[in-house]
């Protein structure tokens, strides 16, 4: 793995033994967290020995834990008041006093300062020391983390949410920054960097089970509550509420959380279902007030707090621009861009935050982002987070267009390309080549698929020339028929394992088509423009029939050798054509959907210029021959400002007998009571059955028109409106996206505004944007 020595000696002094596995680290410092989790653990389960009574019968169950019912928690969402104390040290000299203030393991010790229940990151003008419910060289108290969300679950403004969030960063930042890591990951519910593909594994019921070993609970109890408040995470925080107390269990600390799902999700064997549950049940034992409804949450894998993971880069941002790492305390810098105006505050801000996505953008991994931040700041971090083998980066991703007058009125003053596009088979995969000769492929959602794909991964040595040492690639792979020379049909893919495919038993033969080079020997390309990229990729590799080929590409700007070019690509199966600038503005745009790509497809000059992927968020019940079945299905856009589903239609098109079938019959552990509250829906054919955000499908529609029924990027093309679509037909399921994924209130408003251009014979420029 290629990883630059500084990395590591970053890590070595900030991670506290957060792993960068990725990057082969294993400091001292983590041996020393490992040591402190097994301890915490081995007094939890001490704890729970006693209070079973093991060897002997227990003479009072872990439900004794729990403390004293206080309120129950109502299934609809409440705003609980919080009351807002000053400290008890009002100086910075009082605070040092409390320096000496430690964890025992991973616990909490109890603080002077603030009590955990009254901290409010959400508060107006907060100091990150005297307003924080900790002290300096203690670590974070996950109750402090759960306060966090409850604020950021009450509240609908995208900014308000980032300023509570980075208020929490800032306090964490001065008091206790080997704990960042950790916390950034139980923001964003994630176990380390998507690549590493780390998942809890933890099935519904079997964490019913544990909640009811934990509190006492009939099994059938909890089942029947969690079905009427369709969420666990209320469940387990009401079942805490409702046990007496024996004595307290060590106070759980933020990192202390993170490790135990970080051992959870690493468990593997026979027995390790019955670890996990020991583990799950030590969380909930020491859990207070709404600790266990974010600690279920996390472990259901469903946060559900609105809180996507371009917000929390932009928190971590302004936290670390307001309040700098690196202080001596007690720090002099608590607000950093005091006496700036508003705008200018802003810009500055925004800069920043900029900053930090970029980097974030060419190095994915907190391990290694959050640590350097620490040591050097934000606007280092560009000199020290660049691109690495081994890493996978988001995808550069093209703009839908009409027809092939759009593309030339659009590039009308640059040269251009014409490329075929293969379309969904395998888009925008990376193929990296590390200096130990190691080959990974990623897919454009970040996941490892070097096992799925063992005869690329054997090819690529032999198609690569001599002088590549290490590179990363942006390809497809498409299924190539060996005795026709041509491409199959994407359903011919779909046949072959996902994963641990043995060489010697595919059946179904890949070609692997490369159309661009985003690093070679040590060196980023993406700011290069990709005519260089691509004589970069031409000089670096050989083509092999059937195996490695570059892209089909043809450059003009001919309307008519466009038009044939489109309709050979069809003729070869593929879906169109992507159409590039060589020149200008021909950088390599990493998570970014650019107009600088433009796509085309054949059925783009008749109805819509694309299809849209919605997300399933309700269900109407089938009538006539549909009976016993879903006949309909109301379907949301992702804005991305507010963190919501947004309806954009109503669809019942496309499907089959069977499929309808198949989808009642996933769907229906799906079902939730009322819609959460990051639905925006119109109010006009409420569904029968509301449905977690948790499904992607692929939709085709004859065109987009304004709608006072749904919420669509409302606010975008009309002020009180939103968009639907007409005649929506479904096409197919989307299992290689996630509800974030899906397409955006932004991409709906421009789909809609395209076709509106297209009538008037009008375009405005737009700018790109993260997606």
């Amino acid at each position: 793995m290629e990883v630059n020595k500084e990395y590591e000696s970053i890590s070595n002094r900030f991670k506290r033994g957060a792993k960068c596995e990725a990057h082969g680290l294993k400091s001292k410092e983590e041996k020393e967290e490992n040591s402190e989790l097994e301890e915490h653990e081995t007094e939890t389960k001490v704890a729970e020995d006693n209070m079973l009574g093991l060897p002997k019968s227990p003479s009072k169950p872990i439900s004794s834990f729990f403390a004293p019912r206080k309120a129950s928690v109502k299934t609809e969402k409440q705003k609980p008041v919080l009351e807002e104390k000053k400290p008890v040290l009002n100086s910075h000299t009082e605070v040092n006093n409390h320096e000496s203030s430690s964890f025992v393991g991973n616990s909490v010790k109890p603080s002077a300062k603030l009590e955990p229940t009254e901290y409010n990151p959400a508060k107006n003008n907060y100091h990150p020391v005297q307003d924080a419910c900790w002290g300096p060289g203690e670590r974070v108290p996950y109750l402090a983390v759960a306060r966090t969300f409850e604020r950021i679950e009450e509240e609908s403004a995208r900014l308000k949410i980032i300023e509570t969030l980075s208020n929490l960063f800032r306090s964490v930042i001065v008091l206790s920054p080997e704990d960042l890591v950790s916390c950034v990951y139980l923001c964003l519910n994630q176990l380390g960097p998507a690549y590493e593909g780390l998942e809890l594994g933890i099935g519904k019921t079997i964490l019913m089970r544990a909640l009811a070993q934990a509190t006492g609970r009939q099994l059938d109890q909890i089942k029947a509550e969690a079905a009427e408040k369709g969420d666990l995470g209320l469940v387990a925080e009401s079942s805490r509420t409702t046990q007496g107390t024996m004595f307290a269990p060590p106070k759980l600390g933020a990192t202390a959380v993170f490790r135990k799902l970080q051992a959870i999700g690493r468990m593997m064997g026979s027995s390790s279902m019955n670890k996990k549950i020991d583990i799950i049940k030590s969380l909930f034992v020491a859990c207070r007030h709404s600790e266990a409804r974010y600690i279920a949450r996390s472990l259901e894998g469903k946060l559900r707090i609105g809180l996507a993971e371009q917000s929390v880069l932009s928190a971590l941002a302004q936290a670390a621009s307001l309040t700098p790492p690196g202080q001596k305390f007690p720090p002099e810098v608590i607000d950093a861009a005091k006496g700036k105006s508003t705008e200018a505050r802003k810009a500055w801000l925004d800069e920043r935050v900029l900053i930090v996505k970029q980097a974030f953008c060419e190095l994915p991994n907190y391990d290694v982002i959050v640590p350097v931040l620490l040591e050097h700041g934000v606007e280092s971090l560009p000199q020290h987070c660049k691109i690495t083998p081994g890493i996978p980066l988001k995808p550069m991703l093209a703009h839908p267009t009409k027809g092939i007058g759009e593309v030339l009125k659009r590039f009308e003053e640059s040269a251009f390309t014409c490329e075929y596009n293969s379309g969904p088979v395998f888009p925008s995969s990376k193929i990296h080549i590390l200096e130990n000769g190691e080959v990974h492929i990623y897919s454009r959602n970040q996941e490892n698929n070097t096992t799925k794909y063992p005869d690329i991964v054997s090819r690529i040595p032999k198609v690569k020339k001599t002088t590549v040492k290490s590179c990363i690639l942006d390809a497809e792979a498409v299924a190539w028929d060996p005795n026709s020379k041509r491409i199959q049909p994407f359903q011919v893919l779909t046949t072959r394992k996902r994963k641990d495919v043995n060489a010697a038993n595919i059946r179904v033969q890949v070609c692997v088509y490369a159309f661009d080079m985003l690093y070679i020997n040590g060196q980023s390309l993406v700011q290069k423009p990709l005519s260089q990229r691509r004589s970069l990729l031409r000089d670096s590799f050989m083509e092999v029939e059937g195996q490695f080929l570059f892209a089909t590409s043809m450059d003009t700007s001919n309307t008519d050798e466009i038009a044939e070019f489109l309709e050979r690509s069809v003729k070869d199966s593929c879906e169109g054509l992507m159409v590039k600038t060589l020149e200008a503005d021909a950088t390599y745009e990493i998570a970014k959907r650019s107009h600088n790509w433009l796509k085309i497809k054949k059925d783009y000059l008749e109805g819509v210029a694309d299809t849209l992927d919605l997300v399933v968020i309700g269900a109407y019940l089938g009538k006539g021959k549909r009976t016993g079945t879903y006949g309909g299905f109301l379907l949301a856009c992702y804005d991305e400002e507010s963190e919501e589903f947004q309806s954009i239609c109503k669809i019942g098109t496309g499907f089959s007998d069977e499929g309808l079938e198949q989808l009642h019959t996933s769907l229906k552990d799906h079902v939730i009571p009322q819609p959460r509250p990051y639905y925006q829906w119109g109010g006009t054919a409420e569904p029968d059955h509301w449905l977690e955000a948790q499904h992607v499908w692929e939709v085709k529609c004859a065109d987009l028109s304004i709608s006072p029924a749904h919420r669509a990027a409302i606010g975008l093309v009309d002020e009180d409106k939103g968009i639907s679509l007409r005649f929506p037909r479904f096409v197919r399921i989307r299992d290689d996206k996630k509800p974030e994924n899906a397409t955006t209130s932004t991409q709906v408003a421009e789909l809609y505004r395209m076709q509106q251009q297209i009538q008037n014979q009008s375009s405005a420029e737009k700018g790109d944007d993260f997606y």
